[in-house]
Formats: C-alpha cells, structure tokens, sequence
C-alpha cells in the first residue's frame, strides 16, 4: 500500500489542487471580495473554523507565520464556515467543468471516498474538517471534492514527515516538488519566503527523500481498505482525471 500512496501523490495532488488557481476559485474570492492569498488561506482552512491565524500556521506547514496570519486576518470578515463552505462549491463547479465526460468519475469516486472514510485523522486536523464537509450526489464533483480531501491528508501527514527528518519547511519547499507550480526557489518566492534561499545540500536532498518515504508508509494504512488490483486501478483513474481536469485549462 506504501506503493500506491507513491504511486497517487502526485495525481491526487493536481487533481484535489488544481481547483484552488481555477476560475471557478477566482469567482469565490471575487464574490467574496477577498484578494491575494486570503481566499485561498480563509476557503481552505475555514475546515478549522474562527481560531487564531496561529492555528492556521500550524496546519498550513509550508508557509511563513507572518503570510499566514495576514492573509487569514484578511479574510476575518467572511465567517470560517461560510468560506469552507463556498470553497467546496467551487471545488465541485471545478469537477464538473473539468470531468463532466470522464466516463470514471463514479468509479474513480467511488474508490477515493472508501480511502478517505477509512482513513485515520491523527496528525491531519485539515483533513479530518474536510471530510466532515458533504458532498455532492453527481460523480465529477465528487471526485474532485475527495481527490482534494485526500490531498490533504497526505499534506497534514508530509508536514509530520519533513520534520521528522529534519528538514525546515523552507528547505522542503527547496528540496521538493509541486504539483501545481515550479519547484523550489520559484515556490518559495510564492510562499512569500524572503531571499536569500539556502542552496540545498546533498544532505537536503536525502532528507527530503527521506520525507517522501515516511509520507507514503504513514499513508499507508489509508489504501489498505483495497485489494491491490483496486488500487492500481485507482492509480490509472486518478491518472486519467488528472490529465483530463489539467487540460481542461484553470
């Protein structure tokens, strides 16, 4: 099962993130008349409800304390509920758009949502406020709505697992790859790091690799309600939407 949390990362995580640089995410925070990074630090943390941006930083990992607790203060007009719940719509109107002809969008749904309810929530408090969020009946903005609730278990999980090998979050930025965006020094500059950037180290390198081993084996448990026949089967599914929600453009 450690192979199969390897082997979906990736497109689990362009598929559960593309929605959050789509239009149909520029829409939420027009509509809510938040800009920069609020919307996005207000919609996909509001899970947690009205805490301190302290408790956000905590739970976001990768980015610095001081974006956070701008972007989150940012958006404290909008109530933590309401963006979460607005944030989920715009993740379904995503899956829709971007799915709608994918003839494994039930199957595929199917399979991320047995994962996602039999899934521990220690260590991924996003991921426990998200799977609490309903889903909706139609199959595209179902899958898109659990590939981005696995996403995020495996982000809580990573973030456990960068510092347990010793690595800061800006030298796993360095080190590491995005899914959705370039990696390193670009995604770090994104993140809102301040320059200058450390080079990475062979010894950063390993340390990263290491992480992204301890990530798949505590990932692990999560796949083991499949056999493996369903779990290649849902690598190939979640591959294939990839591929189509991306070409559908943001």
């Amino acid at each position: 099962m450690a192979e199969i949390a390897a082997a979906v990362a990736l497109p689990v995580g362009r598929l559960g993130g593309a929605f959050m640089i789509s239009r149909e995410a520029r829409a939420f925070g027009d509509a809510l008349r938040l800009t920069g990074w609020a919307p996005y630090f207000r919609g996909r943390f509001g899970v947690l409800g009205d805490v301190d941006a302290d408790v956000v930083a905590s739970a976001a990992g990768f980015f610095p304390a001081g974006v956070v607790r701008a972007a989150w203060e940012a958006g404290a007009g909008v109530p933590a509920a309401e963006a979460a719940a607005r944030y989920a719509v715009a993740a379904q109107e995503y899956g829709r758009r971007t799915l709608a002809d994918f003839a494994g969008a039930e199957r595929l749904a199917e399979l991320l949502q047995r994962v996602v309810d039999g899934a521990g929530v220690l260590g991924a408090p996003v991921f426990a406020g998200w799977r609490a969020v309903p889903l909706p009946e139609d199959a595209p903005a179902r899958a898109v709505q659990l590939a981005h609730v696995l996403r995020e278990l495996r982000g809580g999980l990573h973030i456990a697992a960068v510092l347990a090998s010793g690595q800061s979050p800006l030298e796993a930025i360095l080190t590491g790859r995005s899914p959705l965006l370039p990696s390193g020094e670009p995604n770090a500059e994104f993140f809102g790091w301040p320059r200058p950037y450390p080079a990475p180290t062979d010894e950063d390198r390993r340390r990263h690799a290491d992480a992204e081993r301890l990530t798949d084996a505590l990932m692990a448990p999560a796949f083991a309600v499949l056999d493996k026949a369903e779990g290649e089967e849902l690598t190939a599914l979640v591959t294939e939407a990839e591929h189509l929600a991306l070409g559908g453009g943001a």
